[in-house]
């Protein structure tokens, strides 16, 4: 997530080329705090084979640390609250916070740690981490788009990303389901994840 540096190929590039940072990108440099009020964390999963459900996560906290000198020692770390599950759907959310789905009361959080993050061209980038739920842990890759930096009317240092992932939920222990007579199940067992990230840069680096 973060990963801000770009090399230049050059006529005159040696078998120990140095990467060629953009300045601008490289002040990005540090480390931040997500912004959960500008923030969103969702998904999508297929409903009875014909139509699709969306949800988020109302809260959540996390942290970033961007390195535009090594892109690959950019880090991450998200904890999500299973109770702030919303999908619009008072039932439906109490459905998914029993023991059929998250058993939220005895696993209140989903965690991710990044273990590896890349730039994979442009303004896109991907890191790869550690998702715990109901303390079943399985690597994840998350794909992102940098969407830019800003300073805000508090002179707060901002920067935004946008992406998403596919998991399948069984993977991590979430198995409930229910046959359709037609055919098919209830719940598909593909998810998709997206992060809309709004992250501010902490005192200590802005200093």
């Amino acid at each position: 997530m973060g990963l801000f540096t770009r090399k230049r190929d050059t006529a005159a590039a040696t078998a120990t080329a140095v990467l060629d940072t953009d300045p601008a990108l490289a002040a990005l440099t540090g480390d931040y705090t997500i912004d959960a009020a500008h923030s969103s964390i969702g998904f999508t999963v297929r409903h009875a084979m014909v139509t699709n459900v969306k949800g988020s996560f109302l809260q959540h906290e996390g942290t970033l640390h961007l390195d535009g000198a090594a892109p690959s020692r950019s880090t991450a770390e998200l904890d999500i609250r299973i109770d702030s599950v919303d999908t619009g759907i008072k039932d439906r959310d109490g459905h998914l916070l029993s023991g059929d789905f998250f058993d939220a009361e005895r696993f209140p959080l989903m965690t991710f740690r990044s273990t590896a993050a890349e730039r994979v061209g442009g303004d896109r980038y991907r890191i790869t981490g550690d998702l715990t739920i109901k303390d079943v842990t399985r690597p994840l890759s998350i794909d992102l788009e940098f969407n830019g930096s800003a300073t805000d009317v508090y002179g707060n240092e901002r920067v935004g990303f946008e992406g998403g992932a596919e998991i399948l939920r069984s993977d991590w222990g979430l198995t409930w389901n229910a046959a359709l007579e037609a055919g098919g199940v209830m719940v598909s067992d593909k998810v998709k994840l997206t992060f809309d990230i709004s992250a501010v840069k902490t005192a200590a680096s802005q200093a």
